[in-house]
């Protein structure tokens, strides 16, 4: 399916080392980013209590997380769970305040508001799971990185699978290195999204590299250089692409827009990697497989001569 189709190629090619350049100053500068300032971390890997409530009627989630924040506790997370009535309460640790402490004040305050809230559970949270996560986390990035190394080289050849990683890595630390610099909270579900990101940018440059393959092997287009080559596939995919990133924006501005602040930071992360993801996987994973030395001959299979003495009567 096309919306359109493009019938002179787009020299992608011809501006690959400029954009390539701008790519390695916005990797350094999110990597001195997340270096200098750090992630802002969400009580999942810090730790903290988490407070469940149930309420009469249908509860108003900013009029309790206004509430929440009056009490000191800026860095809490509001949302409803099951039903509208329902409402879990995230507080980050605070030194010299127990766990206990801090639900009694936060119940008192909803009550005053509310008389009918009631308290169904209050658990603390330790550093020592958020650590745990944090290396789960981390573990689950490293396992994605392979299994995605295996699976291009194995459909293509080593050096896409080094191109697609490249552009991976590339999007996954601009991503972090724009929590960094802005200090947006970093929480499960953004580490969710950025894992989501991983599988869609591999699946834009699979495309990419599929039509490679093809133009590779069609001898209409034999006489075609390596940067040519490049260029008619990133073009030929173009429309394709629009229509993919651009319904997933569409879905995941609708969840930005509508989905609260549960939601808020997962798709701001999604947002950011659906656009670099494409920037990647036309700038960085085209260009970095044509610098490798990508020829026509790693797609096609020598064809083995004849043996001679096949059917000779000894």
């Amino acid at each position: 399916m096309e919306l359109f189709r493009i019938k002179k190629d787009i020299p992608f090619m011809l501006h690959a080392l400029i954009f390539n350049v701008i790519s390695v100053l916005t990797f350094v500068a999110a990597v001195f980013f997340l270096f200098s300032k750090g992630l802002h971390l969400s009580i999942e890997f810090t730790g903290g209590t988490v407070i469940e409530v149930a309420y009469a009627k249908p509860s108003n989630i900013d009029d309790i997380r206004n509430t929440v924040e009056g009490l000191g506790y800026t860095d809490s997370q509001v949302t409803n769970f099951g039903t509208a009535k329902d409402v879990m309460i995230r507080l980050p640790a605070q030194k010299g305040v127990n766990p206990g402490q801090q639900s009694a004040t936060v119940l008192a305050a909803l009550k005053q508001q509310h008389a009918d809230v009631e308290l169904k559970r209050t658990e603390f949270v330790g550093p020592q799971v958020g650590d745990e996560l944090a290396q789960d986390g981390l573990m689950a990035l490293l396992f994605v990185v392979i299994g995605i190394m295996i699976y291009v080289a194995i459909r293509f050849e080593w050096k896409y699978a080094v191109a697609a990683i490249i552009a991976n890595l590339h999007d996954v630390i601009i991503i972090l290195g724009f929590f960094a610099f802005f200090q947006w909270e970093f929480s499960l579900t953004v580490l969710a999204a950025i894992l989501a990101v991983l599988g869609y940018s591999v699946n834009e440059s699979v495309v990419v590299f599929d039509r490679v393959r093809e133009i590779f092997r069609d001898r209409r287009f034999g006489k075609l250089a390596v940067p040519d080559v490049m260029n008619h596939a990133i073009t030929s995919t173009i429309s394709r692409t629009i229509i993919t990133h651009g319904s997933t924006e569409i879905m995941v501005l609708s969840m930005f827009v509508f989905g609260g602040s549960a939601l808020h930071y997962f798709a701001l992360a999604l947002t950011i990697g659906i656009l670099f993801g494409i920037y990647s996987s036309v700038f960085v994973a085209a260009a970095v497989a044509m610098w490798l030395g990508v020829k026509r001959e790693d797609m096609i299979k020598p064809i083995k001569g004849k043996d001679e003495t096949d059917g000779a009567v000894v």
